[in-house]
């Protein structure tokens, strides 16, 4: 071999691109360019310290969210509605994880802000995930959307800010969801009607003080408020579990609620429902928020229990 060949041969391998080496957090078969799209990973495949913790709770999130699905896959394609879908990291995730390599199954996400479903919408064109649509509408409006099918299997609510993860309960209700998975955020709901009534609440019960100080009217309206949920959810045939989603380290917003529907409705859910509005004075929650409750009177009458 000449001196020139030789040359030529090590100047080729000098600029040879060497493939990078991805972060070790991204899951096996995940695309990269999706990750790229969402602006998790930089065009250099690189992770900042903002995507990290993002692209953790997603993950994390996931393995709850696939547990589900897999018993839900014998089913004749599986629908699931993602609520304030935002810009559908979720959605994306869930749809290339999971969906992708399935023939069936519908991914709705649901966004009120027109500009981020618009995105939604053209990345998914872009990289061919035909089975997501995404709505612009309210949590609300979407329960009666025609966009939607009669029935959703799954619904999930990511940091659905205040009353959207109520919103998203009510719809689940209503199209018979098999499963739900929630992670609040924001709940100011519960503690402005606790903040309307302190005054009477401080002459009635010894219990006011636990949020007479306007930081501990938004820790007891966001406790509240969860408790709340997860009585009603009981109250409506659903088992529910309630964990933490990923450390506190990473988000302040980390509890998470997973309600799977066994049919089994719990009169002492609704009866403590009951008991928790009276006790707060948040009655006036229970025919805005609380709306599939047994009739009133019989829950209040002391009727034979159906499920303890």
């Amino acid at each position: 071999m000449t001196h020139r060949k030789t040359e030529k041969i090590q100047r080729n391998q000098a600029v040879t691109p060497v493939p990078p080496t991805l972060p070790d957090e991204i899951r096996p078969g995940q695309s990269i360019e999706l990750l790229k799209e969402l602006h998790i990973l930089t065009r250099d495949g690189k992770l900042n310290q903002d995507s990290r913790r993002k692209l953790k709770q997603v993950y994390h999130l996931y393995q709850f969210i696939e547990k589900l699905l897999l018993e839900l896959a014998d089913a004749s394609g599986i629908t699931l509605a993602d609520h304030g879908a935002g810009k559908s990291y979720l959605g994306f995730i869930l749809y290339d994880l999971f969906f992708k390599d399935r023939a069936k199954g519908h991914i709705y996400g649901i966004e009120t802000r027109p500009e981020l479903v618009q995105k939604s919408q053209e990345l998914a064109r872009r990289l061919g995930f035909e089975r997501m649509s995404f709505l612009n509408l309210t949590v609300a409006e979407s329960a009666q959307s025609a966009q939607l099918p009669a029935r959703i299997d799954m619904v999930t609510a990511l940091h659905a800010c205040d009353t959207a993860t109520d919103d998203a309960i009510a719809f689940g209700l209503q199209k018979q969801a098999r499963f739900m998975v929630l992670v609040p955020c924001c709940q100011a709901e519960v503690a402005r009607v606790l903040s309307q009534h302190k005054a009477l609440s401080l002459s009635r019960t010894p219990l006011s003080e636990l949020w007479r100080h306007p930081l501990h009217t938004r820790e007891m309206g966001s406790q509240i408020s969860n408790v709340l949920r997860c009585l009603y959810l009981e109250a409506c045939g659903y088992q529910v579990t309630v964990t933490e989603l990923v450390g506190w380290e990473h988000s302040m917003k980390n509890e998470l609620i997973l309600a799977r529907y066994t049919g089994q409705k719990k009169r002492a859910a609704a009866q403590r429902l009951h008991a928790l509005l009276t006790e707060f004075g948040l009655q006036e929650l229970l025919h805005t928020r609380f709306t599939e409750l047994p009739d009133n009177a019989t829950l209040l009458s002391g009727g034979p229990d159906d499920q303890v």
